[in-house]
């Protein structure tokens, strides 16, 4: 066997046993050291806390104003576990996820045809480095500098547990689920700027994608129920005269009676895990909320925790939540037994999975085919 033939099998053995993560780490420090050296990413940072802080006062504000007016109501009452932390956390979690939706592309859209286009992304596949190696570093640096902005917010959402209504618990579950989001983005935005020629382009392209997730899935979900029209056996709701409020057991709003009879609706269940790929879905109903069967009034109830459970009320479909379907009264609250978040999640990692897979492959040397104007160093 001749020296050249031991030193390929040498290098390559290196290459693909423990040479791989010391590889990724590389790039990964390489990527960390090239964003801490730029200013804006310093200032980028600075107006993400502000803002947050900003969001967090005027929230803490109108609460105070809201309870001074209702002071003024004779007769008022405040609820029970009254208090602004569970306002300032729904509002600050809707507040952090919507800006880190917009941040992320910009930090990951641009990751590898951004080096191809400054001539330096040959230099990188030219070493002992292998294509996979180069895009997970990549993923990781951008993550990990999306995830400077996410800890930036998370003093503001302590708040919620400070000012009351709140546990440490459900502030770990946004913070860990937020991270992951961030991450599902990032790596869309990695996977497209592999595959893209132009970095103007995959940033478009990765935005897009992200609109398509946040707003498109809701599109789609309406769409999609109009088009899963069915039917559903149930009986006439007569629902109770209103009665104040009082300490006695919670009775239900309605009574189901006559016979049962085939009523028009909506299969939401069918189209359901449309809305499940939702990332304010995934978040909220990863929360673990508190059990809100047995109140009388869910005026507490946030525009997070609504979502969630509008979110499983989709999921359980006429079944189980039409009055009186199959004659049985549909609770107002539905229990977290079928949690929707796992789907979702996993339909947004096959995504994300696809496009890095694509990305990898667009970066295998030697390269078969190029597209006209492409860089090559």
């Amino acid at each position: 066997m001749s020296h050249a033939t031991e030193d390929r099998q040498d290098t390559a053995s290196q290459r693909t046993t423990g040479g791989y993560l010391p590889g990724v780490r590389d790039v990964v420090v390489l990527e960390l050291k090239q964003r801490l050296r730029s200013r804006g990413w310093y200032i980028m940072l600075a107006i993400w806390f502000v803002l947050t802080g900003l969001v967090t006062w005027l929230t803490w504000a109108s609460w105070n104003a809201s309870q001074a007016a209702q002071r003024e109501i004779p007769g008022y009452v405040p609820p029970p576990e009254s208090g602004p932390g569970s306002m300032i956390f729904e509002v600050v979690l809707a507040f952090v996820l919507l800006f880190a939706l917009l941040v992320a592309p910009a930090l990951s859209a641009n990751a590898v045809n951004g080096d191809r286009a400054g001539g330096t992304l040959a230099i990188l596949q030219v070493t002992l480095l292998q294509p996979g190696q180069i895009l997970w570093g990549k993923f990781f640096a951008a993550w990990a500098a999306a995830l400077a902005f996410l800890v930036a917010s998370t003093p503001f959402l302590v708040i919620g547990v400070a000012l009351g209504g709140m546990t440490p618990g459900h502030v770990l579950v946004a913070l860990l689920m937020l991270a992951v989001e961030v991450g599902v983005v990032c790596a869309i935005g990695v996977g497209i700027s592999a595959l893209a020629g132009r970095p103007l382009f995959s940033i478009v392209v990765t935005y897009l994608a992200v609109a398509g997730l946040a707003v498109g899935t809701l599109i789609a979900f309406g769409l999609g129920a109009g088009l899963t029209q069915g039917t559903v056996l149930a009986n006439q709701a007569q629902y109770r005269a209103y009665e104040p409020l009082n300490n006695g057991p919670v009775e239900p709003e309605y009574t189901c009676s006559g016979p049962l009879q085939e009523q028009m609706v909506m299969r939401t269940e069918r189209v359901a895990w449309l809305l499940a790929m939702n990332p304010y879905v995934v978040v909220a109903d990863a929360i673990p909320y508190k059990d809100r069967s047995q109140e009388r009034s869910f005026s507490s109830v946030g525009a997070i925790e609504g979502i969630s459970q509008g979110a499983r009320s989709a999921l359980a479909g006429p079944e189980g939540t039409y009055p009186c379907a199959n004659g049985e009264v549909k609770p107002r609250y539905l229990a977290q037994s079928t949690p929707m978040w796992p789907l979702g999640l996993g339909l947004q990692l096959l995504v994300a999975a696809l496009l890095m897979w694509l990305g990898w492959r667009s970066l295998r040397t030697p390269a078969h085919r190029l597209a006209r104007g492409t860089r090559i160093a």
